[in-house]
């Protein structure tokens, strides 16, 4: 269930209470009784909590007490995971209701606590027969003076300007605008845990169809005809094996007042399910490959979120789609394809097929003349195995500047980015003695060879980003969860605020 969060005057009666404060000592006077704040002093002070539940019978009263971090960054983080654990004790209570009180105003502490509470309570239940254990917490209130100030001030610059963009960064911005974002972690996360027998290729773009739909942006489905007809053979190629036709979607955003005339292109990888093909995967390593479209979904739903939200930018989202299965038709190591762009690729493994499908996306971004080109793969095992499930593996081409925004975008949401070198030696690994390229490298930095393999395929600016640790998870990592995460959704998000508010400054 998605909470709402929205902000309250505090006049109706409070059911649940959470005090958000940096220091004990700043408690609103009237709460709690002399014997009840020696209590929460001693719990901070003594057991190092940083939250502390008061029992008032009639309510629960949570006490948080912001870590004292001097990265504003970890600072936001941590509160995120603390509204993630009180989340839980509230569903744990089945509460259905909370209001968060900042009292010293702290309105981005107050935000990023209540974004990890709405966040950590996603829940998969589609499929589910016994749903006593799903989740009841249905509202989240904020009661905060700065919050409401910024609210009032937004209103008055929307009516003398015309602009929904008064304040940067997705923290700062109209709680509807967080809400949208949310809604649209959500959704993502929803198209990764759904499984393959339901989330055909054809099915995955009838999804976002739908997406478009509700959000204005304009959806194009291309079907294999017309995948041959533009000759894209890593797609095709990939899809050989499959009983299901390929599709690619093309999701398009395109307001009157853009603030750029070239679009920024999100470009994700749609594997629906990966078996390995004819390199099939081992037992386990199989289990989770429903993700394998993590990069599609979140590309699909970061155009949903700027579309639903109105924000001033041109962006395009491109999802090629299809399975890997071993079918009887299904290319096998040594067959060359020719891509989208004319270059022939010898397959050397066809578990490296994302790669492929990607290739063909990235050619095909071309034609856009894009601004900057951002792609999201769950790509390579040698992603998570260098950096885990904690950030991804980012690697640039020409964007020198936008990654490095990017990548403190990655910090202020916390879906990080680790840069990794495109040096041209790492592209001698990938000739081919038969075609252009061949599709994988000799085994050493696989995470790069796969980066400069799709660089091939563009003359843009490029990022690509390898999301493979945090796309999907076994275990739940706070307000993560189990299973599909949606990195990526917030991460675009916060930059294309952050993009537009450097362009409206110019």
């Amino acid at each position: 269930m998605l909470p709402k969060i929205s902000l309250t005057d505090r006049s109706q009666e409070i059911e649940n209470l959470v005090l958000v404060v940096s220091s004990l000592k700043t408690l609103p006077e009237g709460v709690f009784t002399a014997a009840e704040l020696s209590f929460i002093r001693r719990q901070h002070k003594e057991l190092k909590k940083d939250i502390i539940p008061y029992n008032h019978l009639e309510n629960w009263i949570y006490v948080y007490v912001i870590r004292d971090e001097k990265s504003l960054y970890k600072r936001l983080e941590d509160c995120r995971k603390a509204g993630n654990k009180i989340g839980d004790l509230l569903n744990a209570q089945k509460a259905e209701k909370v209001v968060i009180f900042d009292h010293e105003d702290n309105p981005a502490e107050t935000l990023a606590f209540a974004e990890g509470m709405a966040l950590g309570n996603y829940q998969f239940l589609k499929y589910k027969k016994d749903r006593e254990k799903a989740n009841t917490l249905n509202s989240i209130e904020i009661y905060s003076g700065s919050l409401q100030e910024q609210k009032s001030e937004k209103r008055k610059a929307k009516s003398e300007t015309g602009s929904e963009i008064s304040i940067p960064r997705y923290l700062a911005t109209s709680l509807p605008n967080l809400n949208i974002l949310l809604d649209a972690v959500f959704k993502c996360r929803d198209l990764i845990n759904e499984p393959a027998s339901y989330l055909t290729a054809t099915v995955f773009a009838k999804e976002i169809e739908q997406l478009g739909r509700e959000c204005g942006a304009k959806v194009e489905v291309m079907n294999k005809k017309k995948l041959d007809a533009l000759r894209m053979g890593g797609i095709l190629g990939v899809n050989k094996g499959s009983h299901e036709p390929p599709t690619f979607t093309v999701m398009e955003w395109k307001p009157g007042d853009a603030v750029n005339q070239k679009p920024i292109v999100f470009v994700g990888k749609g594997i629906v399910f990966d078996s390995g093909g004819m390199n099939l995967k081992p037992g386990d390593s199989m289990l989770n490959m429903k993700d394998d479209m993590s990069g599609a979904a979140a590309a699909a739903l970061a155009v949903y979120a700027i579309a639903k939200a109105k924000l001033p930018v041109y962006v395009v989202g491109l999802m090629p789609a299809t399975d890997n299965r071993p079918g009887t038709k299904a290319m096998v190591p040594g067959d060359i394809l020719k891509m989208h762009n004319g270059m022939t690729v010898e397959v050397l493994n066809t578990d490296a097929e994302g790669r492929l499908i990607l290739a063909d996306a990235l050619s095909f971004a071309r034609k856009y003349k894009p601004e900057l080109v951002i792609d999201m793969a769950t790509l390579t095992g040698a992603a998570v195995r260098a950096i885990g499930k904690f950030a991804c593996a980012g690697m640039q081409c020409k964007a020198a500047e936008e990654f490095l925004e990017l990548m403190e975008c990655g910090f202020s949401t916390n879906e990080r980015i680790v840069e990794l070198p495109m040096w041209d030696e790492y592209g001698e690994l990938i000739k081919s003695e038969l075609a252009d390229l061949k599709n994988i490298g000799p085994g050493d930095a696989g995470t790069i060879t796969a980066g400069k393999f799709l660089e091939k395929f563009t003359d843009y600016p490029y990022i690509h980003l390898d999301i493979a640790g945090p796309a999907f998870l076994d275990k739940a990592d706070s307000y993560r969860g189990i299973g599909g995460t949606g990195f990526g959704v917030r991460l675009l998000f916060d930059y294309m605020i952050r993009r537009i508010s450097s362009e409206m400054a110019k």
